[in-house]
């Protein structure tokens, strides 16, 4: 992972020591609430429904074991002793006092970390596939780029205030793991007819309040100009995005209503007097920043161990772990290993203080001590012996880091919701836990299979409903919290945009509805169908029907 030089430090300090005047200056009622609002939004601070929330910055979701260490620090010293993983591949703290933030930044400048740009209305955290650099289906591996793009980004003062926050994913795999198409920009790296890395560019893509999929705006950039280009389509939403109504300021909305042609035209127009700039990015570059991404040091291992296949034949439980859990990876006899937060009983996406320090010891002694945060909100040991996977597992699980359900409908991706956020119109959490207490056996989830649940608390889709296989969103009705159901989502290469089913339900109504939906899958499925391939099938009308008729049912026999 990249290493900060000394210009890095010094501005990542530089901005600390700016932060707490300012907060200073605030508490001591020398700027008013409107003055420090931006100022606090620069540096990742939110005011949430009960307490600030603080989110802070995880690079293209990779961290070392002691930077994890120092969020657990953080958590046990200044907030609740657990933070939330998000779906941008960040950590969030809930509950820090106002006073005690620039202590917390100055504590992760100590371990190069900072909050900075995870808010306002600039280019946030970039993200990318959670296994790369180890996939055997990568064709190129995107973090130096993203390392680049994000020097470039940082402090950007062109783009310090656009019309509104601005995302961008990098992908090289053959199987989108990033949801490049539902970013502002997305970026697929490829090699060329000549085997020269080259990138596909998507634009205008987005979830929220209207959700669009992105669509390609340059099939075959050359990598050298991703920061020209970029720039340019950047400039041409700098210049022309709705700043008069953040409901439509967003790139997706500009792309749809100039039509991606004549949007295309102006990006092309800008992107003449940057390209061949001082922004080109030059092979030595590449190289410099490349270098710290090389390859483990990984031993010459068969692509077979004796000790874990007898494990895997004796053990159940392992085995189940195994299935749902460990991922294969480019280099024989090692593997990837997913560490689910997504337990029974607690908020998706929260990890302990405890946990943390379990995970960075974990990464320390069986993953070159490093790890990596999934936009589905679990943690990720990417290069682990296939020999060291039995004793992973039992010390995982002694700390509740094992459940074998990633991929599974109780591996639920989950905002806050109402229960933190002031903009949600509805809590999340709870029915993410409802809907755990409903499908709790192990054996009954792994015969509905893969299946992908995500849950929104408002419009603004921090939980991705849109694109999970069912999505669940939290709407305001009278108000009280009500729940809009779609199915049909999708992430990945092939992604797709749920369809919502019908009027929303209350929340005591949520783990059965989700129960319907699953009971039409299992009567209709044929082989080896997922959830989404009987969805993409069959068609909305009979999960609709079968789950309306079942409220309508129930609303009669409350009449008689």
């Amino acid at each position: 992972m990249y290493k900060y030089d000394e210009i890095d430090q010094a501005i990542v300090n530089e901005r600390v020591a700016q932060y707490r005047d300012q907060t200073r200056r605030y508490l001591a009622g020398e700027l008013s609430d409107e003055e420090f609002r931006p100022l606090r939004l620069q540096n990742g601070l939110y005011i949430q429904r009960h307490a600030p929330m603080l989110r802070i910055a995880i690079p293209y979701g990779t961290l070392a074991s002691y930077q994890l260490r120092k969020l657990a620090e953080i958590t046990r010293r200044y907030d609740r002793g657990y933070g939330h993983f998000s779906t941008r591949q960040n950590l969030q703290l809930n509950w820090p006092r106002l006073e005690d933030t620039p202590d917390i930044l100055a504590e992760l400048a100590t371990v190069q970390m900072h909050a900075i740009q995870t808010s306002g209305n600039c280019i946030r955290n970039i993200t990318t596939d959670q296994f790369a650099g180890i996939a055997p289906d990568e064709i190129i591996d995107p973090r130096a780029v993203a390392e680049i793009m994000r020097q470039w980004s940082t402090f950007h003062p062109e783009f310090a205030l656009l019309p509104r926050k601005f995302k961008i994913a990098v992908s090289g795999s053959q199987q989108d793991r990033a949801l490049v198409q539902a970013h502002d920009i997305g970026l697929e790296f490829f090699y060329d007819a000549d085997h020269k890395m080259a990138i596909k560019v998507w634009v205008g893509g987005g979830l929220g309040r209207t959700p669009i999929l992105g669509t390609v705006i340059n099939e075959q950039l050359e990598w050298q100009h991703v920061l020209t280009y970029c720039e340019a389509i950047i400039r041409v939403y700098n210049l022309h995005g709705r700043r008069d109504n953040s409901y439509k300021a967003r790139i997706k909305i500009l792309v749809k209503a100039l039509g991606i042609d004549e949007f295309r035209r102006q990006v092309d127009a800008e992107w003449a007097h940057l390209k061949d700039g001082p922004n080109t990015i030059t092979e030595a570059e590449l190289e410099r920043v490349a270098h710290h991404f090389t390859r483990m040091p990984y031993d010459t291992l068969p692509a077979h161990d004796a000790s874990f296949d007898a494990a895997i034949a004796s053990n159940p439980a392992f085995a189940a772990w195994v299935k749902r859990c460990v991922h294969a990876h480019r280099e024989p006899g090692y593997r990837a290993v997913t560490l689910s937060l997504k337990p029974h009983g607690v908020a998706p996406g929260d990890a302990t203080t405890e946990q943390m320090q379990v995970v960075a010891d974990l990464a320390d002694r069986y993953s070159f001590n490093e790890l990596r945060v999934s936009h589905e909100q679990n943690l990720i040991l990417t290069d682990v012996r296939l020999g060291d996977l039995y004793a992973l597992w039992e010390n995982a699980r002694a700390h509740g880091l094992a459940t074998p359900n990633i991929g599974l409908l109780t591996d639920i991706i989950c905002c806050p919701g109402g229960d933190f956020c002031s903009l949600a119109n509805a809590k999340s959490i709870p029915i993410a836990e409802a809907i755990q207490r409903q499908f709790d056996n192990l054996d009954y989830l792994h015969d509905i299979g893969d299946l992908e649940l995500n849950i929104s608390g408002c419009m603004n889709a921090c939980g991705h409903h849109h694109i999970g296989h069912i999505g669940i969103l939290g709407v305001d009705k009278d108000g009280s919290e009500w729940y809009q159901v779609t199915i049909g989502g999708k992430q990945g290469s092939d992604a797709s945009l749920g369809t919502v089913i019908g009027p929303a339900f209350s929340a005591d109504e949520m783990p059965g509805v989700v129960q319907r939906l699953i009971d039409v899958y299992i009567a209709q499925r044929s082989d080896e169908e997922r959830f989404i391939d009987t969805v993409r099938r069959i068609g909305v009308a009979p999960f609709k029907e079968y789950v309306y008729a079942d409220k309508a049912g129930k609303k009669e026999a409350a009449h008689v």
